[in-house]
């Protein structure tokens, strides 16, 4: 896909392509991180079934113009492996996004909580934090087939484990 038609190319009403495959670690690596047609697809379902409502959401909430910050988006199978991802990352289907907000008045588990009961998503993981806040959510949709799985991801030795979120 044409560099150009990237960085002027909106996924939905807040997103742009480019800041959506946008990565510090691809760059760093000389990283080829543009996503297919079908990706490119699957990233604007998830950016309007989720994103959107929820940025609607959490503005009605906060009274104001409230954006989401996302920490990652599509990644390609290269660069999702240079950053130690799951071999099964929905990343690199770019139907997944990991997004954090730090507003005193809506915190990341309110984001989380926002998810889980106004939105349909394949996956919703409360990623790591305190017992009282994530230090980010990961979410996934998909087309057909989504499962509403809710997870948290905890640190045990050494690794990543991924228990039901209660």
């Amino acid at each position: 896909m044409d560099k150009t038609k990237l960085r002027n190319m909106n996924i939905s009403a807040h997103i742009t392509l480019s800041e959506a495959i946008t990565s510090t670690t691809a760059i760093r690596k000389g990283i080829n991180n543009v996503p297919d047609a079908i990706q490119v697809e699957n990233m604007k379902q998830i950016a309007d079934k989720v994103f959107e409502p929820l940025r609607t959401y959490i503005g009605m909430k906060r009274g104001k113009n409230t954006p989401i910050k996302i920490t990652s988006f599509f990644r390609s199978v290269e660069l999702n492996k240079a950053v130690g991802g799951s071999g099964s990352s929905q990343h690199c289907k770019g139907e997944a996004m990991d997004i954090q907000t730090n507003y005193p008045d809506f915190t990341n588990r309110d984001l989380f909580l926002a998810i889980r009961d106004k939105s349909t998503f394949d996956q919703l993981i409360w990623e790591f934090g305190t017992d009282q806040n994530p230090a980010w959510i990961h979410v996934s949709y998909k087309k057909e087939g989504n499962r509403k799985q809710v997870l948290k991801a905890i640190s045990e030795n050494g690794g990543t484990k991924y228990i039901p979120f209660l």
